[in-house]
C-alpha cells in the first residue's frame, strides 16, 4: 500500500515542481539523502522484511517533501528529511539483522536435519553390526563345537590325552610314539596322528596353537632345551604344511621345566616325554 501511496505522491511532486519552473531552489542535501535512503530501503529487502518501517520513512519523506514545497528554504524542511532519512536507514537495519536471524535459523535446521540423519544411519549401522556381531558368535560357538567333537573323537580313537586348561584345550602326545629316542624327525606313525589333529584343527582358522616340546631331567638343561624345541618346531611345521595357519601357530621348547611325573623312575621319564598341542580362542573372540 504504501508503494502505491508513494506514487501518487511522487507524480504530483514531479507535477508540483514542473508547473513552479525554476521559482524554486535546489533541494537541500538532506533531502537528497533522504531520497536516496527511501530508494534504497523501498527496493530492497526492507520492503519485504520489514515493511511497516518502510511505512513510516514513507510517511516522514512525504512531510519533508510538502514542507519542500510549501517552503525551500525553511529549517524544518531540512530537520524532517534528517528524521525521514533516518527511518528508512533503521528499516533497513532491521530488514538486515531478520534476513540474518532467518540465515541464522535455516542454517540450525539444516544442521539439525544432519543430525538426525547421522544419527539414524548410526542407529542402522549399530543395529548391522550387532547382527552381524551375533552371527559371528553363532558361528564361532558352532565351530569350537565341531572342533572340540572332533577332537574328543580323534583322542579317542588313538588313545591320546586330551583335557581343558585354563589356557586352552590341551592334546598330549607321547614323545615315543612321534620320535625316535634322542631324535626330533617325526616317525612315520607320528604323521598320521598329526595328519588327523590338522584336520580337526584347520577348518576353525581362529584358533591360536601353541605345540610345546617337553623333555625329562637326564642331561643338560642346554641338551633338553634344544631337543624340546626342535621337536616342538617339527611339529609345529607339519602342522602348517597340512594346512593350518602360520601365523597360528607357534612352537616352544620348554625342557625339563615343566615335568607331569616323577623323573626318578623309568615310567615317569617317559610320561614327561611329550608333545602338548595347546588350543586356545583367539583374544578377538
Amino acid at each position: 500500500m504504501h508503494k502505491i501511496t508513494s506514487a501518487i505522491w511522487k507524480s504530483a511532486l514531479v507535477i508540483g515542481t514542473a508547473t513552479a519552473g525554476c521559482a524554486h531552489s535546489a533541494p537541500p542535501p538532506e533531502l537528497l539523502d533522504a531520497r536516496a535512503a527511501y530508494h534504497r530501503a523501498e527496493y530492497g529487502q526492507a520492503s519485504r522484511l520489514s515493511p511497516t518501517s518502510v511505512h513510516e520513512a514513507d510517511l516522514a519523506l512525504q512531510k519533508a517533501e510538502r514542507s519542500y514545497q510549501d517552503d525551500a528554504k525553511s529549517p524544518a524542511t531540512r530537520d524532517m528529511a534528517y528524521v525521514a532519512e533516518r527511518k528508512a536507514q533503521l528499516a533497513e537495519v532491521q530488514a538486515n539483522t531478520m534476513a540474518l536471524e532467518q540465515l541464522k535459523d535455516q542454517s540450525l535446521a539444516q544442521q539439525r536435519a544432519r543430525d538426525a540423519e547421522a544419527a539414524r544411519a548410526a542407529q542402522g549401522e549399530l543395529k548391522n553390526t550387532k547382527a552381524q556381531l551375533d552371527q559371528e558368535r553363532e558361528a564361532r560357538k558352532q565351530a569350537e563345537a565341531h572342533t572340540r567333537e572332533a577332537l574328543d573323537k580323534l583322542a579317542m580313537a588313538n588313545s591320546m590325552a586330551i583335557k581343558d586348561e585354563p589356557r586352552g584345550t590341551v592334546l598330549t602326545l607321547p614323545g615315543n610314539v612321534l620320535f625316535a629316542s634322542g631324535k626330533s624327525a617325526l616317525l612315520p606313525g607320528a604323521q598320521g596322528r598329526l595328519d588327523q589333529i590338522a584336520t580337526a584343527l584347520k577348518d576353525d582358522a581362529d584358533h591360536q596353537i601353541t605345540v610345546e616340546g617337553h623333555t625329562d631331567s637326564r642331561g643338560s638343561d642346554t641338551t633338553n632345551q634344544a631337543l624340546s624345541q626342535s621337536r616342538a618346531q617339527s611339529v609345529r611345521d607339519y602342522l602348517v604344511s597340512r594346512g593350518l595357519d602360520q601365523d597360528h601357530v607357534k612352537a616352544v621348547g620348554l625342557g625339563a621345566s615343566r615335568p607331569i611325573a616323577d623323573n626318578a623312575t623309568a615310567e615317569g621319564r617317559a610320561t614327561n616325554r611329550r608333545v602338548e598341542i595347546v588350543v586356545e580362542a583367539t583374544e578377538a573372540h
